[in-house]
């Protein structure tokens, strides 16, 4: 009896019948083979993942050496491998308080599609393959960079969302590393254009989430995590500002150190100035409710 009410899940009828709310039962169907696909590519939030290592191979490609076909493709596939058990074990640990925010309460696991034991096991499963993927076929540093952002993100940062405002930082920093593993699987080692890759990608996260957080800022005060813009919105707009100015020169870094030619100086100058003009009406309009200026900073990074 008890096995067979873990399968349910109440549906509530609106309007009510007879004046009075009705609660159905209604099964939860297991997924078909079919299904599972889609699934896991929600699980591990698949475009998201995408673009993370993208990071990856961007970082892959400047870093100065030989560079081989094989070695980007394991880097690439070991990389998202991390990057699916982070965001897989993410949200087994988060499914309460997504349950709680209109922007994620229909995750999969919220919808109960797939099984807690599942969404966890393959997150280890992920993670396990895409750590020995990389040490075996790449080399250790990248590997040993890999296993620490899994550790990262879901030891420190996801816990840390309900508990400090450093959560930001820390997430930052989960951010900051995917483009340092591509520059260590060419080098095998983190040079200083390794750290001003990882630095800019650390910068650019402020402005975008901060600005992002800020429209959202309802959601994560139900689910009582601890962002910024809910608990402080003045440091919220100013720390945006900050790493928006910050990008500045740390791009023109790049052509310091010979990673880039020096008309990247002039392209990524323009880009930032736009980045940094929407930050400066976010800071401004700090007050009020300006879902408008936080977009245009979204839109800008």
């Amino acid at each position: 009896m008890i096995r067979s009410a873990s399968r349910l899940h109440t549906v509530v009828r609106w309007p009510p019948l007879h004046g009075r709310i009705s609660h159905t039962l209604v099964p939860i169907t297991m997924p078909t083979m079919q299904q599972m696909p889609k699934l896991y590519k929600e699980l591990v939030k698949a475009k998201l993942a995408g673009l993370v290592a993208l990071t990856a191979m961007c970082g892959y490609a400047m870093a100065p050496g030989a560079a081989a076909l094989s070695t980007l493709f394991y880097t690439t596939v070991g990389t998202t491998l991390c990057i699916g058990s982070a965001n897989a074990i993410n949200q087994w640990i988060e499914t309460p308080y997504d349950a709680q925010m209109l922007r994620t309460r229909n995750r999969v696991l919220g919808r109960r599609q797939l099984s807690q034991f599942h969404a966890f096991g393959f997150g280890v499963l992920t993670g396990t393959a895409g750590v020995s993927m990389l040490a075996a076929m790449v080399n250790p540093l990248t590997a040993a960079l890999g296993a620490a952002n899994i550790v990262l993100y879901t030891a420190i940062y996801t816990p840390m969302k309900r508990a400090s405002i450093v959560n930001t930082w820390a997430g930052a920093v989960v951010g900051a590393i995917p483009p340092m593993m591509g520059w260590a699987a060419v080098t095998n080692s983190l040079d200083p254009g390794a750290w001003v890759l990882g630095a800019i990608l650390y910068a650019w996260q402020f402005p975008h989430f901060n600005a992002l957080a800020w429209n959202l800022r309802a959601d994560y005060s139900k689910a009582g995590y601890r962002m910024m813009a809910v608990t402080d919105p003045k440091l919220n707009a100013r720390v945006s500002l900050r790493y928006s100015l910050a990008m500045v020169p740390l791009c023109l870094s790049l052509p310091y150190l010979g990673i880039t030619t020096p008309l990247f100086a002039l392209d990524s100058t323009v880009i930032n100035a736009a980045l940094i003009w929407g930050a400066v009406k976010f800071w401004r309009n700090r007050y009020l409710d300006s879902n408008q200026a936080a977009e245009s900073v979204i839109f800008k990074c």
